[in-house]
């Protein structure tokens, strides 16, 4: 099963991301499909803050071990803070590739890339892994016989595990010794059953085929073969914060995160 880039008059996952980030790269159609999630899970705007902030913190943190090659998958429309802009302005060789279903997210992306060579975004299927590891941009900016961070925030619940876990398996696989795999994921450990119901029919309405949230122990076999780093498979705001962020309730920030690295090397 495959993602099909939506029209404009069809929400769209990347654009229905971008509301909830505060951009300005969305529709009325975008806008009313999140609104109506947002009945279901009211906290989902801080939500994707604290994933991107982790995603800051993740990319700081890799950068500063020594990685230089980054794969994100499921990039969506660019925002401030982008893989790009932190890595590079960290180590400036780094090179980077957002990889996204969304003609229209990853056109943004090019536009704001335009004059980088050490960046690029391709449209190509995370439901279909070749398309992404033999792309030719891909093939270009990465070296696979060094280190990669292979990225995945908030993506592989729209897939179904028939998919979602061979795509990962394959992706890992690809990977040489002392990669990274940052991946963040609902879980239904903090979902009830309503609001899982009601994100699940919103987003069928878009260009995700299903949405599959997972347990803990599900997304904790995504890192199969991957050492987790500290503080382990926790929820996004405790992942290596830069400040106390206090107690958290899963049940309002129900998404985890870790980051784990291939052993060799």
């Amino acid at each position: 099963m495959r993602f099909y880039a939506a029209g404009m008059d069809k929400p769209s996952m990347a654009r229905m991301y971008d509301y909830y980030l505060g951009g300005n790269h969305h529709t009325p159609a975008d806008v009313a499909a999140a609104e109506r999630v947002l009945v279901a899970v009211p906290t989902l705007k801080e939500i994707a803050r604290a994933n991107r902030a982790f995603l800051r913190r993740a990319v700081t943190e890799l950068t500063a071990a020594g990685v230089r090659q980054f794969l994100d998958i499921g990039s969506g429309i660019p925002t401030a803070g982008n893989v790009h802009e932190i890595a590079q302005q960290h180590a400036p060789d780094s090179h980077v590739v957002y990889v996204d279903i969304d003609p229209e997210a990853v056109a943004h992306s090019n536009e704001l890339l335009n004059g980088n060579h050490g960046a690029a975004a391709v449209q190509a299927d995370l439901g279909d892994p070749a398309s992404i590891l033999e792309h030719p941009e891909v093939e270009r900016l990465l070296d696979f016989d060094r280190p990669i961070a292979l990225l995945m925030l908030s993506v592989l619940q729209f897939l179904p595990d028939t998919t979602a876990l061979p795509a990962v398996r394959k992706l890992r696989d690809a990977l040489p010794p002392g990669s990274f795999l940052a991946l963040t994921h609902p879980a239904t450990d903090a979902l009830t059953q309503g609001p899982r119901d009601t994100v699940d029919t919103v987003y069928r309405t878009t260009n995700a085929p299903t949405t599959t949230p997972r347990s803990r122990a599900e997304i904790a076999a995504l890192f199969s073969g991957f050492e987790l780093l500290e503080p382990g498979l926790v929820w996004v705001p405790l992942w290596r914060p830069d400040r106390d962020p206090g107690p958290i309730d899963p049940t309002i920030m129900p998404m985890l995160a870790g980051v784990a690295v291939r052993p060799g090397r």
